[in-house]
């Protein structure tokens, strides 16, 4: 199925989960939003990685096939780090760890980054932050958002709490930020009430069941 039906599924909590999750079944049929390059430059307008500007700015410059070849990166990265993380779900990471995220250190070498001040909102505590910005110059560059987006996955999420959706199905990850950490489901609206339905359902079979025996 084409990416274009249905909008990109952001259900995460962290933004490097949410690049795992740009391949999912949310109904019957698999569907990869970045399954070409147009589907890279979409996923990522919708993620708000990359400024709807610089999108448009390299669409002038570069052809599909450009956009073709990245997007094909961007699906080798996202199954690279798919297997680091289903690996070690649910344990903290550990520095040994490192060894195994040479490949993100080696892609995250070749962003290009600059500081800028900004204006603070009224009634903020200083009137300037520091924000940083990247340069886009070429297809590749588009990479760079979703690496930091994984870096940050590793060195701010708490890997005890990054877990796989229960849904029988589902392949969809996230990290549980809730009181204590009870997530089972990707969301309520998909595979939440899909349990809740299959659980009414087998409740009343069984009950139905046990009148049959009563009978």
């Amino acid at each position: 199925m084409d990416y274009q039906p249905l909008p990109a599924i952001f259900v995460a909590d962290a933004p490097g989960l949410d690049f795992l999750n740009s391949v999912a079944t949310p109904v019957d049929e698999p569907i990869d939003w970045i399954g070409d390059g147009e589907g890279l430059l979409d996923w990522l307008e919708q993620a708000q990685m990359v400024p709807r500007e610089a999108l448009a700015a390299l669409r002038a410059q570069f052809g599909q096939a450009d956009f073709d070849a990245v997007a094909a990166q961007a699906r080798a990265l996202r199954e690279w780090f798919r297997a680091f993380v289903r690996e070690r779900k649910g344990q903290p990471l550990r520095a040994a760890d490192l060894d195994a995220l040479e490949p993100l250190n080696r892609l995250l070498e070749r962003d290009e980054q600059h500081g800028e001040l900004v204006a603070n909102a009224p009634g903020g505590a200083s009137s300037f932050a520091l924000h940083a910005r990247r340069r886009h110059k070429t297809p590749e560059s588009l990479l760079m958002p979703i690496a930091e987006a994984l870096a940050k996955l590793v060195c701010d999420e708490d890997f005890t709490h990054v877990k796989a959706c229960e849904g029988p199905r589902c392949t969809l990850l996230f990290a549980d930020h809730t009181r204590g950490h009870a997530r089972r489901w990707c969301s309520m609206a998909i595979c939440g009430n899909r349990a809740k339905v299959a659980a009414h359902r087998k409740r009343l079979k069984d009950a139905q069941a046990q009148e049959g025996d009563a009978r």
